[in-house]
């Protein structure tokens, strides 16, 4: 079964191999607090900053998912007020969680096809503002971003991140890019706080999660102190400084994210790839007659999720037929659960089995 659901994906095939040298080196029964175990950390956040070409002043730490950052986040970086801009069902998730912490957070909500607008996001927050009777943005507030969601395939471009960290330059900018990261190129000083989970573009099994943070958000860390969850950024960071973590952690998938960083490509050329695939799919679906791209404005479309819409009756059947020809695909999600699925365009896939999928849809009759 080739596997392009939207995560946990495809896996890179290497990983067999690592997994059975994880066992001979006797990883799998490696102490957190061992030497051999920090010496792995260190590698391996020194790999991932060459790799993804990370700024060598930035913090790398762990979590178990994309979804317990959000409780970190909200823990340790939120204050009072969270700002989520959001077009998707994970952008809303994460905003509905930061909100049963605090409840001033607020949302923006934008149409699926809809080129963001700085002008307008400032209009947002000064309403908002209004609405707290204060004049402007306060200098704690958390700006959220989504940048790539997953569940309809759409991204916002990292220029109109890196606008609105211009104008709120003494704000926290957070990134969820859990389908995108390690698949295309980012310009990381655009933004305080990155993560995303391993099981999408990293290619690797589920159960690892990366946050990226920037010096002015370890300040804030610092600033506020909180320390009253095991999970608490101010313990992880401290403990990240001697690369420990302050739990028992994912030993096994630290090692494999360890090896895939040895063997994988720079980011510049991961992103070339991963872009012209994307161009590749679009084109080969705008002239699909059964299904079309969910989303219309090119300028938004996902370069690592593809999103396609169709007739229910023929999204269920095109599911079936492929999963009988060997090609798992992603379901639609939310409320583009019945007339979309999405197909995963990750690195560890391969031009062959794309070129594989592409010809099950060639020769498809519905």
């Amino acid at each position: 079964m080739i596997n392009f659901n939207v995560g946990p994906s495809k896996v890179y095939p290497a990983i067999k191999d690592f997994l059975q040298e994880s066992y001979d080196k006797g990883i799998l029964g490696l102490p957190h607090r061992s030497q051999e175990f920090m010496d792995m950390v260190k590698k391996t956040i020194f790999l991932l900053k060459q790799k993804l070409q990370i700024p060598p002043q930035y913090t790398i730490v762990f979590a178990s998912s994309a979804t317990e950052c959000w409780e970190m986040i909200a823990q340790s970086l939120v204050t009072s007020k969270s700002y989520h801009i959001l077009n998707g069902a994970f952008g809303e998730k994460w905003y509905q969680y930061t909100h049963y912490l605090h409840r001033k957070s607020e949302k923006y909500l934008f149409e699926i096809n809809e080129s963001l607008d700085t002008e307008r996001i400032q209009t947002f927050f000064t309403f908002a503002e209004r609405r707290s009777g204060k004049a402007e943005l306060e200098d704690k507030a958390l700006i959220c971003f989504t940048q790539n969601e997953t569940s309809n395939g759409t991204q916002v471009p990292i220029e109109v991140i890196r606008k609105v960290q211009e104008n709120f330059p003494k704000q926290l900018i957070a990134v969820d890019a859990t389908s995108s990261m390690a698949g295309i190129e980012f310009a990381w000083r655009s933004a305080d706080i990155w993560y995303a989970s391993v099981q999408k573009c990293f290619g690797l099994p589920a159960g690892l999660a990366l946050m990226i943070l920037s010096e002015k958000a370890i300040a804030r860390i610092h600033e506020i102190g909180e320390h009253k969850h095991y999970n608490s950024l101010l313990k992880t960071c401290e403990q990240m400084q001697k690369f420990q973590t302050t739990h028992t952690p994912n030993v096994l998938g630290i090692y494999l994210l360890m090896r895939v960083m040895e063997t994988s490509e720079n980011i510049k050329e991961i992103d070339k790839k991963t872009q012209a695939r994307a161009v590749s799919w679009y084109r080969f679906f705008e002239k699909n007659p059964y299904f079309r791209p969910l989303i219309h404005n090119e300028k938004v479309r996902s370069s690592t999720v593809i999103a396609l819409q169709g007739k229910p009756e023929q999204i269920g059947t095109i599911k079936e037929k492929a999963k009988q020809a060997g090609f798992r695909l992603g379901n639609g999600y939310d409320k583009w659960k019945e007339n979309t699925f999405r197909i995963a365009n990750f690195p560890a896939i391969s031009e062959t089995e794309i070129q594989q999928l592409q010809d099950f849809f060639l020769k498809i009759e519905l």
